[in-house]
């Protein structure tokens, strides 16, 4: 879907490597005014060419739910690239997470999309199919945290008590299905046989467990996520602590980590800290974005984090240092060239 063609206009440099700006009236200007006033205009004339170096780049945005944090980080990376590059504002996608994010890279109908680790590095394994793109990452950005919410009223207390009841383990194709299965498996409980399982995203979760419809659901995604922090406001909440669980699915599958919801994450009454998995989340693109898109979207990553914070506090782990942390998934060479440039 990458729209990218040179700017009206565009001349390269000159055979000598001079600017094609740099000529006589520079000198005036040097002349009357000093040598700042050359360093200025040197500096918005760089920063004037970066930004016509992308003029009909168009580009689409995969994230996730409208309730999720994907889809909030989604919007303001769209709203700091505008300004970074001069483009028109990317499309932001609401999606069904990750597996549909990787699913619509390859495909070629998104050009940038959010992933959980786990899901970015069974398809990295898995390779493209024919006539795919080949998957490659742009950053290691924040931590999800697996959280397993439950009604106050529910008696469950661990994965197991989960049986019978009715429980959302996430839209087919996501990264909350993929692990809500592997944890159930690990609690030696079957989605079809043991639980009223239903297949729902974040925003139909919360819903659903607003109005009594569903008892759980599992989601995965940054601390705090907004749904879960409105709910709380009128729904008393819990959630279920799983370190039952975790070490099994920590041998399992190296791309969890253990960790631990504070009880200040949602500030519900009566709770303790929790147990829980963490995965890393990608922001991905494919190996057929141009080194210099690559490069100048990752550097605004690094330039929008307060933004980035101010939308979603998760985004406070993005550090430059762990971003380069994304194997067995390859990092883009524009992503390298950043990274590089920048001495990590």
């Amino acid at each position: 879907m990458i729209a990218l063609r040179p700017p009206a206009g565009h001349r390269e440099a000159d055979p000598d490597g001079a600017a094609p700006w740099h000529d006589a009236g520079v000198s005036r200007l040097a002349g009357r005014f000093g040598v700042a006033a050359v360093v200025a205009v040197t500096l918005l004339t760089a920063l004037s060419g970066c930004r016509d170096a992308f003029t009909g780049l168009r580009l689409s945005i995969a994230t996730g739910g409208t309730q999720g944090v994907y889809y909030v980080l989604g919007n303001t990376l769209a709203d700091a690239w505008t300004g970074q590059l001069g483009i028109p504002r990317p499309t932001v996608l609401s999606t069904a997470a990750s597996v549909d994010n990787v699913d619509r890279l390859r495909a070629g109908t998104a050009d940038v999309g959010f992933s959980a680790a786990d899901v970015a590095s069974a398809a990295a394994a898995g390779g493209p199919r024919p006539g795919q793109h080949a998957i490659r990452a742009l950053a290691r950005i924040y931590d999800d945290y697996v959280q397993l919410v439950v009604r106050a009223d529910v008696p469950a207390r661990r994965l197991a008590d989960l049986r019978g009841l009715r429980v959302s383990i996430g839209l087919p194709n996501s990264g909350v299905q993929v692990i809500a299965q592997r944890l159930l498996t690990a609690a030696g409980l079957s989605e079809k046989n043991d639980l009223q399982a239903q297949q729902l995203g974040i925003d139909e979760s919360l819903n659903a467990l607003r109005d009594g419809r569903i008892d759980a659901f599992f989601w995965s995604g940054g601390l705090p996520t907004g749904g879960v922090t409105e709910l709380a406001k009128s729904v008393p909440l819990r959630m279920l602590d799983l370190s039952d669980v975790v070490p099994t699915l920590r041998q399992r599958y190296p791309d969890y980590s253990s960790a631990t919801v504070p009880a200040s994450a949602y500030g519900l009454p009566n709770a303790g800290p929790v147990t829980t998995l963490v995965v890393h989340n990608y922001l991905l693109v494919t190996d057929a974005m141009p080194d210099d898109v690559a490069e100048a979207l990752v550097r605004g990553v690094f330039d929008a984090q307060p933004a980035l914070v101010k939308a979603n506090v998760a985004a406070r782990s993005i550090d430059v240092r762990a971003a380069i942390e994304t194997a067995p998934v390859p990092l883009h060479p524009g992503a390298l060239r950043y990274y590089r440039a920048v001495k990590v």
